[in-house]
């Protein structure tokens, strides 16, 4: 499957998302920060991030920039904030889901942005 950054500073929060993930047979590293989340991105490859946007350092706009730089990979934003992050956000990210979210919506979601990202890579 893939190779997925999850980013939350709630540390059951991002282990919840991970478990989530990994079940569904993605490889998942977490991250609690956004500064270890562009380090993260800044030394690996990953094809998707699961972010939330309100970040005990800083926002999730630090990461979706990030990701934006580094790839075309799929963002999604998980949180509470989503109008917030919604208006905020420059460049936009690929999604915007309200938390609590549903495991099942999150998995399809992300497997679908996945598929989208391939198709456009083999273009």
């Amino acid at each position: 499957m893939a190779r997925i950054l999850c980013i939350d500073d709630e540390p059951e929060m991002v282990m919840l998302k991970r478990a989530i993930l990994e079940q569904a047979g993605h490889e998942v590293t977490t991250a609690t920060s956004a500064r270890e989340a562009v380090d993260l991105m800044n030394h690996n490859d990953y094809e998707a991030v699961v972010t939330d946007w309100r970040l005990g350092d800083g926002d999730g706009r630090t990461v979706v920039r990030a990701a934006k730089e580094h790839s075309t990979m799929p963002v999604v934003v998980v949180s509470g904030y989503v109008a917030e992050a919604y208006r905020s956000a420059e460049p936009l990210a690929d999604l915007y889901l309200e938390k609590p979210v549903n495991p099942e919506e999150l998995l399809t979601i992300v497997d679908e942005l996945l598929k989208a990202s391939a198709r456009g890579a083999s273009e």
